[in-house]
């Protein structure tokens, strides 16, 4: 889940001054290092969402167990920008050939995106967070371009909440492409089929072809990404 920009920010507590976040520098953290950062990446989620009073340890909770879970992935890479105090990051990790990141799809994938993922030039970023009191305002963006050019990705791919608007209007604020719906069963006992969720499934090409009739997705077919023998 990615976590957008709040729109208003909310004063500080006495005594608690915004950190500084002028001067910005993007800094790559290896897993070691992800994984002993956990509590303040985790810090920096809970100042950067809009949950309401209350709900902040449960959403806490739930993004250590998304990082942890990411952490152990294959080419899991984590970015992030910093003064003298976090201002944001983006993690996250390439897409499997065999296309199970797209699992639930609703209806065809567009045949650029298949061949992309086939051709392991896709890489998933599962979360982009963004201090609410920075100055950067094209930080999100510049920390998704970034950790996408150093995995010489075609594509990046994320999957967002189709109820949370402001999530999803971040995104495409941002360059990113609505491609269609994910459907996922309930991850939690005791629900039932029907009350399966839906996510927006987001694209985003660091090349955009043009869009034409045949692509008007922007995404051009490319000889050189064919399937696996």
């Amino acid at each position: 889940m990615t976590t957008p920009p709040r729109r208003e920010q909310p004063p500080h507590g006495e005594g608690s001054p915004p950190p500084a976040m002028d001067a910005l520098r993007l800094r790559r953290l290896n897993r070691w290092q992800a994984e002993t950062l956990k509590e303040d990446l985790a810090d920096l989620y809970v100042e950067s969402s809009r949950a309401q009073p209350g709900e902040d340890y449960r959403g806490r909770e739930a993004f250590l167990r998304r990082l942890t879970g990411a952490i152990r992935r294959p080419g899991f890479a984590l970015l992030i920008a910093e003064s003298t105090a976090f201002a944001g990051c983006a993690y996250g990790f390439p897409v499997r050939r065999e296309g199970t990141w797209w699992r639930g799809f609703d209806g065809p994938l567009p045949r650029s995106v298949e061949q992309l993922t086939a051709s392991g030039h896709v890489f998933a970023i599962t979360e982009t967070l963004v201090h609410p009191h920075t100055d950067d305002p094209g930080l999100a963006r510049r920390l998704q371009h970034r950790l996408l050019a150093d995995h010489h990705a075609s594509l990046g791919a994320t999957l967002v909440d189709q109820a949370d608007s402001a999530a999803c209007d971040a995104f495409l604020s941002w360059g990113w492409q609505d491609i269609g719906a994910v459907r996922r069963p309930p991850d939690r006992p005791g629900l039932r089929p029907s009350d399966a969720f839906v996510l927006r499934a987001l694209v985003l090409p660091l090349a955009p072809g043009p869009r034409t009739a045949a692509h008007p997705d922007g995404l051009a077919h490319e000889n050189r990404t064919q399937r696996p023998d």
